[in-house]
């Protein structure tokens, strides 16, 4: 399993990576709300633990962004020390699933993960994105234009990826580098040569462009020039 911790207590943080990681699972994690939204809808994880206290963005705004931005079914669990019955609400509202109170039992936190984790897969369709002629499937990471395979580097698929999500919206080449890269901008421009490459794959063999650079701002993907 996937998990993403977005919380702010380093000692909790480790605890629960500790716990996670012992047992077999892969944990990324974020100190602040606002890393914690970039790795959330740039990545695809099994199950998000979030806390409500976080500098920069607070859980409530990360959850309800995320939502709106990500365009994911993925379970959050979110971890609070104020056990109000506004709070929760808020919360719910938000877009959390489950609420844990601090402090917790490493254990109870595993129960709840699982069963967020079964609940999520009972209902989960494939996370499959489609523009024009092109899907992208976001849990095998295939894909296929006009139902022919296209092989990309992972780092192409995650470009790729961000900009089918959010299909016909002008994305600066800060944000995807952002998303991409997170906290580790690269020298150098490997944006451009990445975004080449993928033209050569998903446009050079069909007459349809889908890949639309808006100069001096950055790119687009959609069947329709600007």
């Amino acid at each position: 399993m996937k998990i993403l911790v977005i919380e702010d207590d380093a000692d909790i943080a480790s605890n629960i990576g500790q716990y996670f990681e012992d047992k077999g699972h892969q944990l990324d994690f974020a100190y602040s709300g606002n890393h914690g939204l970039e790795l959330a809808t740039g990545n695809r994880f099994d199950l998000i633990i979030l806390d409500l206290m976080l500098p920069g963005k607070d859980g409530i705004t990360v959850c309800r962004e995320f939502r709106e931005k990500a365009r994911q079914d993925t379970p959050i669990l979110m971890l609070t020390a104020r056990d109000t019955l506004d709070d929760k609400i808020s919360g719910f509202e938000a877009g959390t699933d489950d609420y844990l109170v601090k402090p917790f039992s490493l254990l109870e936190l595993e129960v709840r993960v699982h069963a967020l984790t079964r609940r999520g897969q009972a209902k989960k369709l494939p996370a499959v994105i489609t523009i024009d002629n092109l899907e992208l499937n976001q849990d095998t990471m295939q894909v296929t234009r006009a139902n022919h395979p296209v092989k990309l580097k992972p780092k192409a698929f995650k470009i790729l990826e961000y900009l089918m999500q959010n299909a016909d919206r002008v994305i600066p080449r800060g944000e995807l580098i952002e998303q991409i890269w997170t906290d580790d901008p690269p020298e150098g421009d490997p944006l451009r040569v990445h975004i080449h490459s993928l033209r050569k794959k998903i446009d050079k063999p069909f007459e349809q462009k889908l890949i639309h650079t808006v100069h001096g701002i950055g790119y687009r993907l959609g069947s329709d020039d600007l």
